[in-house]
């Protein structure tokens, strides 16, 4: 008997303790506190859950991938929408996507898609002909709004898309009013992405701060310049997709303190690392290495309305003022070569039989003197962010600074946070400004028409860079379907791009990223926009 009651008091201690404990680990109100939104990868596997938290160099800006132009929102958006097409794991292949099959008519005019059936948005609502519809009239209805569209569907000012028509549930067909060679690559792009209509037609901005697609993630919450956190959809149409249960999108700016964090497991992924980082990530048994195939070209942009860079010879000067070599060699560790055309070698249709500007300070002094430059300072914008295609803005700008003074240009280095920086260069607010860009379809037109074209001024193109003579060259290349014909049309249009000298082209790379030996099955893309869906964590 007294061992009984031995017994059932050991019974109600062990109760008690377990109560006290579980106290611990929750809110006051005995819910749990989320807490395991901010741990890491590695403590989230001891508690079976896989959490991947990445660290990067910036904020996004909005997660409507339709309202934004720049790489860190995309690189979450696309994780919680998809596209009709995709692109291949580390290439710009065309794979199935919602659409699992299309054909396009002889003349290039129609395209007719099949859909996925059965696929769901997050909100609950169903993916289908009428969706995709949906999306692509609220993007042509306000074109202004959504730059991306502008950009890669209009040309000559007059949007491309006749119509979008469902026919049934799960196909839809797509009449162009003239042929677009990249079309089928322009729907693979980021900013593509289907979203649900349910949530815009209810709100038309609400998908900035609350986005709803059909992805392998569903958006949780977003701390302004802190953290971007998703997490498993359930529901995914890809069985046994995502591997992982959620994954934190963290802003560390400095390059030093993210590459720590790293270190210290307080994130598994890393990326905008500076290329000088690459021996100490090697040598770490810890750490692996990835490397982004390169597919950028970052540039000092000049915007030819302002002074003094209206003037042609001017901005030849710059270009000859630069010493791009040593820039590369002092700042990209062997991670780039310097760059003379707009967009990188591996894109079709580059020209390679264009010399470029050789570092010559007495051709530029020469320049400035015939085009009667008074010696002004100009302003010198340095990104606030690493970008994959420069990895430290301030230190480059403060190279060029130098080069810049060296053939009598004295220039003052100002910046902005990144979402003010790039809209007051759009708005063509600064003289001289540090730029690039990372492809988003592997296509000249991307780089070209969508950088320098007067029809992307207010969108793509800082500079205000307008010449009729290339705009007939870029259309032309548009609408020519055999490639021969095309790479020849961009060819001669990097010729015009050269001799007008709207940019100086500085450097193509190849971006780095950083992972624990944790993180398996991690591709990175050219794009820059890295799907996660099929990441693990051991």
């Amino acid at each position: 008997m007294k061992k009984k009651k031995l017994w059932s008091l050991s019974v109600m201690l062990i109760l008690v303790l377990s109560t006290i404990l579980a106290a611990c680990n929750s809110g006051s109100d005995g819910k749990d506190t989320g807490s395991k939104d901010t741990s890491t990868g590695g403590d989230s596997a001891s508690s079976g859950e896989k959490t991947l938290v990445y660290g990067r160099g910036g904020d996004s800006t909005a997660l409507d991938p339709a309202t934004v132009t720049e790489g860190e929102s995309f690189k979450v958006t696309v994780n919680i929408y998809e596209t009709l097409i995709n692109f291949g794991e580390q290439d710009v292949t065309l794979k199935p996507g919602l659409a699992k099959s299309w054909e396009a008519s002889v003349d290039g005019l129609t395209y007719t898609f099949q859909l996925e059936e059965g696929v769901k948005f997050h909100d609950g609502s169903d993916f289908n002909a009428e969706a995709v519809a949906k999306n692509f009239e609220r993007w042509k209805a306000g074109a202004d709004k959504f730059p991306y569209f502008m950009s890669q569907f209009t040309m000559g000012g007059e949007q491309i898309i006749e119509s979008i028509t469902p026919e049934g549930d799960y196909t839809v067909v797509f009449k162009l009013k003239q042929p677009q060679a990249p079309f089928l690559k322009n729907l693979a792009m980021v900013p593509f992405a289907i979203a649900s209509p349910k949530a815009f037609e209810a709100n038309d901005d609400a998908l900035i701060d609350n986005p709803v697609g059909t992805g392998p993630f569903k958006f949780v919450n977003w701390t302004r310049n802190d953290s971007i956190t998703i997490e498993k959809n359930p529901d995914y149409r890809i069985a046994g997709l995502p591997k992982l249960d959620k994954v934190i999108f963290r802003s560390i700016p400095d390059n030093s303190a993210r590459l720590n964090a790293l270190n210290n497991g307080e994130v598994d992924v890393v990326d905008g690392l500076s290329p000088s980082d690459k021996g100490s990530i090697e040598t770490n048994g810890d750490l692996q290495l990835i490397e982004r195939p390169s597919m950028n070209v970052g540039y000092l942009g000049l915007t030819v309305t302002r002074p003094p860079f209206d003037n042609v010879k001017v901005r030849q000067a710059v270009n000859y003022a630069i010493d791009k070599q040593a820039l590369v060699d002092a700042f990209y560790e062997g991670l780039a070569e310097p760059a003379k055309n707009p967009m990188p070698p591996v894109i079709a249709g580059y020209n390679d039989d264009i010399t470029g500007y050789a570092y010559d300070p007495e051709k530029a002094k020469a320049l400035l003197k015939e085009a009667g430059y008074d010696g002004k300072e100009i302003e010198l914008w340095a990104m606030p962010v690493p970008r994959p295609y420069m990895p430290d803005g301030q230190k480059i700008a403060e190279a060029i600074q130098k080069n810049l003074a060296d053939v009598g240009i004295p220039s003052k280095i100002v910046s902005f946070e990144w979402a003010t920086y790039l809209e007051k260069a759009q708005n063509g607010e600064a003289d001289a400004f540090l730029l690039g860009w990372t492809g988003d379809n592997g296509d000249a037109d991307n780089f070209i028409y969508t950088l320098l074209d007067a029809d992307n001024i207010g969108s793509n193109n800082y500079t205000f860079y307008d010449n009729p003579e290339l705009h007939k060259l870029l259309v032309a290349a548009q609408t020519e379907v055999n490639e021969d014909k095309r790479n020849e049309l961009y060819k001669q249009a990097q010729v015009i791009i050269s001799e007008d000298a709207p940019w100086v082209p500085l450097a193509h790379s190849i971006p780095i990223l950083a992972a624990s030996t944790k993180v398996t099955n991690y591709f990175a893309h050219p794009t820059g926009s890295d799907r996660l869906e099929a990441v693990d964590m051991n």
